[in-house]
């Protein structure tokens, strides 16, 4: 952010800031054209203003500004209220929770899954704090993001959805079945986790779909943003979690860095997962054109020979650049081409661009 130091911060988060744009949407482009041209304009939860897009295009086109940073934790207002996108004038950035590498490696497997990489649990003194945050964070989402915003019109409904569906991160949901637990509608579902992406709380990761002689499945599956804010929507802090849950939240781990790292890099390609029909799955994979790169998970501290399963049979159908177990375990292993790494070693390995091919910053 060093070079935002000296830039034109305008953040609508407080009311009488966000007030002043509602009222008078031009008032942008009379303070920004009163300063320097030449310094940064970082206006911040831009979706609550959707107006101040056409003003910040009329920066672009009429005044010739191009140092504009929009910020927004939503894009839901932006997409369905007939909002200025500024196709074509404006680069897309996603940006995520921390990463391994932006902690410097310092934080340890078991607190990363438990209380995820948001800056402020991170950063937080004590586990108490990290947890009290990630429950305010849930609860500010439902009461500020999904009802000050008027997203839904039952938020007793969502709040049932939102605690089924996080019960049920890392999988193909099966719409029905959600939509009866949570005594809702099928089409409700579906619209709920419209808001879930268009709120960045979580993304669809696509089946992989190649030209092959295994049936695959197609359907994809919802991961949410962060491990920690799952834990507080599932109610992981309160009561005792499946025994497969470490194993969720592994994944959604490695989902995070793999996203995180592709998407700052820029790197090209897609990310997915393989199943078939008899249920061999490989939890990621990563493919270019022809070349793809298989990663299973497995929250064990003991390698098995089964874990290499899913792998094998990718293998006989699709040739790999890489394959990869990711553990908890301390060894790397190797066995017929298929490299078995701990947890921080693969995300090491994976920032160092030897896991994806392509150009590593």
């Amino acid at each position: 952010m060093d070079q935002f130091e000296d830039a034109l911060v305008i953040d609508l988060l407080p009311s009488s800031e966000m007030i002043i744009y509602l009222k008078d949407p031009s008032h942008l482009v009379a303070r920004v054209t009163a300063g320097d041209p030449g310094r940064w304009v970082v206006i911040d939860e831009v979706q609550k203003v959707p107006a101040l897009l056409d003003e910040v295009h009329h920066l672009i086109e009429r005044h010739g500004y191009r140092k504009i940073v929009l910020c927004g934790s939503s894009a839901r207002k932006l997409r369905h209220g007939a909002a200025n996108l500024l196709a074509g004038r404006a680069i897309t950035r996603r940006l995520y929770p921390f990463t391994f590498r932006e902690l410097n490696e310092n934080i340890s497997v078991a607190s990363a899954l438990r209380y995820g990489l948001l800056p402020l649990s991170c950063l937080a003194d004590t586990n108490d704090q990290k947890e009290a945050f990630l429950k305010s964070y849930v609860h500010t989402y439902l009461t500020e993001e999904i009802k000050a915003e008027g997203l839904v019109r039952n938020v007793g409904a969502f709040s049932r959805f939102l605690d089924i569906a996080a019960l049920s991160a890392g999988t193909q949901p099966n719409i029905s079945s959600l939509a009866r637990d949570a005594g809702i509608g099928r089409d409700t579902v579906a619209s709920y986790f419209e808001i879930f992406e268009d709120t960045l709380l979580g993304s669809w990761l696509p089946a992989y779909r190649p030209r092959a002689k295994i049936r695959e499945v197609t359907k994809p599956k919802f991961f949410w943003f962060d491990a920690g804010v799952l834990n507080a929507a599932a109610s992981a802090f309160e009561q005792p979690m499946p025994q497969d849950w470490s194993g969720v939240l592994l994944e959604h781990w490695i989902h995070h860095e793999l996203k995180a790292h592709i998407d700052y890099n820029r790197l090209r390609g897609s990310l997915g997962f393989w199943r078939t029909p008899s249920g061999t799955e490989v939890d990621f994979i990563w493919w270019y054109g022809k070349t793809a790169v298989g990663i299973e998970v497995k929250s064990a501290d003991t390698f098995r020979r089964s874990y290499l399963r899913g792998l094998k049979s990718l293998k006989e159908s699709f040739e790999l650049h890489g394959a990869y177990v990711v553990y908890r375990g301390d060894d790397v292993l190797s066995y017929d081409d298929i490299k078995v790494l701990p947890v921080k070693e693969f995300i090491r390995r994976l920032n160092s661009g030897d896991i994806i091919p392509g150009t590593v910053k």
